[in-house]
């Protein structure tokens, strides 16, 4: 670059023969004296080796020579400003190339270096050209760095040293030579040309957003250096760091151009740094929708607070996705769970609140709650301490009024719950590798639609995703990979769990779930779970086996289709009831399992594929379909498929509704069961009443509570063997557990009939 011809500049002071009226004897400032007229000056009109030129006898300790002229100081330009000198007679002076450093205002920047090296002559005759380069960057060879206050000089020479000699001095030239620093042919522009210091105190943002402005599409340089940036900075030129920047936790860097991981560990020179910094840019309206990670691995040594890594925004609800990259943990005493216990006092009709906490302070938002009446997977949402009280994620069962609670707050790679609520964050592309030492994501404390795409979880410790409010609305889990920390020990002994939802409208697709202790906990309604392979067998010949996919609120309204179960169960509870017995609401319903694997062996004959275990008193099935699925036990055979767990309460047989339980197909199953149940019965021997039981069919241990249909299949014969032509009357719920149907006859009779019994009403 050269702004004589780019910009049209004319830097070159004027020759002396055109008259000293613009050189001044001061500082070269309007107003100052001149060395027109002056004694000891004059033109010689024609030197042997300068042509014309000023002759000048030195009167003064500092005799100065400045044209007058404003020559403009311009960022990223540096001018050099070149005087020739000779000793024609008297003392020997030195001389020095000098400016006047002027502001906007014409005020003398008096703290900037304003004169360049010295030279003394020595020899009359002699000629000795002195120089100085002038520019806005303290750069290599820069003898006057003014920064970006300069905004013009005065510039001509110094003479010192002794008085009484006289030189003669050549015409000054002033030349742009920003070429020697940054050659025209380089697409850079270097942060230290627009005044940035990179000594780690200095603030240099204006420098940056200088050289930003002059981009012009080229790239800027950050050199080796520290650069101190102290209030929030975007670049929208593409960015190149040699060197580093440092800011404070609520400063944003926010790199348009390149706006990834790779480059934020090139600005900050440390991996989890970065990836804070770009997380709070991406959260701040970085004009990017996504924050790439390109692969790299981010080694942890502890969990992430994810919302004071943004500082200054707790809710956020556009959409943001972080993508393509890994967490490494390593190991760190910081990825211990911290555990407490305190007493406290629950009341059932506040369902989510402890009060009259012994210790509040030292209870954690995200801890696991665990004693007497607490079901799984309830969290700390918030915690009062002024209050003395915590408000949970879920209510309890059956605690006492007043217990001792235990308190364990697990450490997650990523932890969102400082966030109040923050929706539609995807996490996409990116793989834990957490080898047991911290769980993966802590969902914030509300919020909705979060999804977590493409994922790898390997070996998290305790948990792989945790909801400890309702940030976990329309959650999205899709095509994820989760595997086990504990897939060593029996099945019923571990305790690791993947995942858990509170709130509504969860979609769990596609997933892989290896031999963890408990795969989901669900709460709430209006969950699609799609397409997933649970598995939690163990190498333990005849062992006991636990629950896969755990739903914990009775009227689900879900659809559980097309999945794996491997060696664990579907387990349908209400522990999340803070009244658990049944009082005039909707009980166990809504639920639909079709078209799903089931499958299980080396197992205990009692093994269930699906449970259902009351927490309270009168509670029944109104409305589940269990359709076209596929129950198989391989290396010995299960006794039956489903069943009530009665070591709370029981379901109430007389209730259930719409139970459909059919086109299902068994192997290795002793007892299939089915309703509708259509059953061929032949009776024998003349009789008026024939009774047919149907217990063993029928789903959930019910009752035999309607007969749909009545086909004899060829003739119904009386004792004389004429043809019966009337129909039997049907008596149900009969027998001792109410699992008998009766066909009641008008007269003794003997045949075969095919009888189609429910276990429940039909809507």
């Amino acid at each position: 670059m050269n702004i004589a011809i780019t910009e049209g500049l004319d830097l070159m002071p004027p020759p002396f023969v055109n008259g000293l009226d613009v050189w001044s004897s001061e500082d070269g400032t309007s107003g100052s004296a001149t060395y027109d007229g002056a004694a000891n000056a004059a033109i010689v009109p024609a030197d042997q080796d300068f042509g014309s030129c000023l002759e000048l006898l030195k009167t003064q300790s500092v005799q100065k020579l400045r044209w007058m002229g404003q020559t403009p100081i311009i960022p990223g330009v540096y001018l050099r400003i070149r005087a020739r000198v000779k000793a024609v007679s008297g003392a020997f002076p030195s001389l020095r190339i000098a400016g006047f450093a002027a502001d906007a205002g014409g005020n003398n920047l008096a703290a900037l270096d304003q004169v360049g090296p010295s030279v003394t002559l020595t020899q009359y005759g002699e000629i000795v050209e002195v120089s100085a380069i002038v520019g806005t960057g303290a750069r290599g060879g820069v003898q006057m760095p003014w920064g970006l206050g300069a905004v013009y000089g005065h510039f001509g020479l110094d003479l010192t040293g002794g008085s009484g000699g006289i030189v003669r001095i050549d015409d000054l030239e002033i030349e742009d030579v920003t070429s020697a620093f940054l050659r025209d042919m380089v697409d850079l522009v270097d942060v230290r040309d627009y005044g940035a210091v990179g000594d780690g105190v200095t603030d240099d943002r204006a420098a940056f957003v200088a050289a930003d402005d002059a981009a012009g599409g080229r790239t800027v340089v950050v050199p080796d250096g520290v650069y101190f940036i102290g209030s929030s900075l975007t670049m929208q030129a593409k960015m190149r760091f040699d060197g580093t920047v440092t800011m404070d936790a609520v400063t944003r860097l926010i790199l348009i151009r390149n706006f990834d991981l790779l480059s934020y560990i090139d600005a900050f020179g440390d991996e989890l740094l970065a990836f804070k910094k770009g997380f709070q840019a991406l959260m701040n309206y970085a004009d990017h929708d996504a924050f790439d990670m390109k692969g790299r691995r981010v080694e942890i040594d502890g969990p992430i607070d994810m919302q004071a890594a943004v500082a200054d925004v707790d809710v956020f609800e556009i959409p943001r996705t972080i993508r393509n990259g890994q967490f490494y943990a390593v190991e760190s005493p910081a990825w211990e769970p911290e555990q407490t216990t305190s007493q406290g006092t629950y009341n059932p009709a506040n369902p989510f609140k402890i009060t009259a906490l012994s210790n509040a302070a030292q209870i954690q938002p995200g801890a696991l709650v665990t004693g007497t009446g607490v079901g799984r997977e309830v969290y700390v949402r918030e915690v009062d301490v002024s209050s003395a009280s915590l408000t949970l994620s879920e209510p309890l069962y059956g605690p006492n009024t007043t217990q001792t609670y235990s308190f364990t707050r697990n450490k997650y790679a990523l932890d969102f719950i400082g966030f109040a609520t923050l929706s539609r964050l995807t996490i996409q592309n990116v793989e834990f590798q957490m080898l047991k030492r911290g769980s993966g994501i802590m969902l914030p404390r509300s919020g909705m639609n979060f999804q977590i795409k493409d994922c790898f979880f390997n070996k998290v410790a305790a948990r792989g995703i945790s909801s400890a409010g309702t940030g976990c609305q329309d959650l999205h889990i899709d095509r994820c990979h989760f595997s086990s920390p504990d897939s060593n020990l029996p099945a019923i002994d571990r305790t690791s769990v993947v995942f858990n939802v509170n709130a509504n409208d969860a979609k769990i697709r596609n997933n892989r779930f290896q031999r963890f202790g408990l795969t989901a906990v669900m709460c709430g309604t209006h969950h699609l779970i799609i397409g997933n392979h649970l598995f939690q067998g163990d190498d333990l010949a005849g062992g006991a086996l636990a629950p896969g996919w755990v739903f914990t609120y009775e009227p689900v309204t879900s659809i559980f289709n097309g999945n794996y179960v491997d060696n664990c169960y579907i387990e349908w509870t209400n522990e999340h009831d803070a009244t658990p017995d049944h009082n005039n609401e909707f009980s166990f319903g809504g639920l639909t399992i079709t078209g799903n694997i089931f499958l299980t062996g080396n197992t205990l004959p009692s093994f269930r594929f699906i449970v259902i275990k009351p927490h309270g008193a009168g509670h029944f099935v109104s409305g589940l379909h269990v359709n076209q699925n596929v129950f198989r036990s391989i290396n010995g055979n299960i006794d039956r498929v489903e069943g009530v767990d009665t070591s709370i309460a029981d379901l109430d047989p007389w209730r259930c509704r719409n139970l459909m339980f059919e086109r299902n197909t068994f192997h290795g199953v002793n007892q299939p069961a089915s309703s509708p149940m259509p059953l061929k019965f032949q009776q024998n021997a003349d009789q008026s009443t024939w009774t047919l039981d149907v217990s063993a069919y029928l789903p959930f241990g019910g009752n035999a509570r309607t007969v749909t249909a009545v086909v004899a299949e060829g003739e119904i014969t009386n004792s004389t063997g004429a043809r019966v032509e009337a129909m039997p009357f049907v008596r149900v719920n009969e027998g001792p557990n109410n699992d008998y149907v009766q066909l009641v006859w008008p007269e003794p009779c003997k045949g075969t009939v095919h009888v189609t019994t429910r276990v429940d009403r039909p809507l």
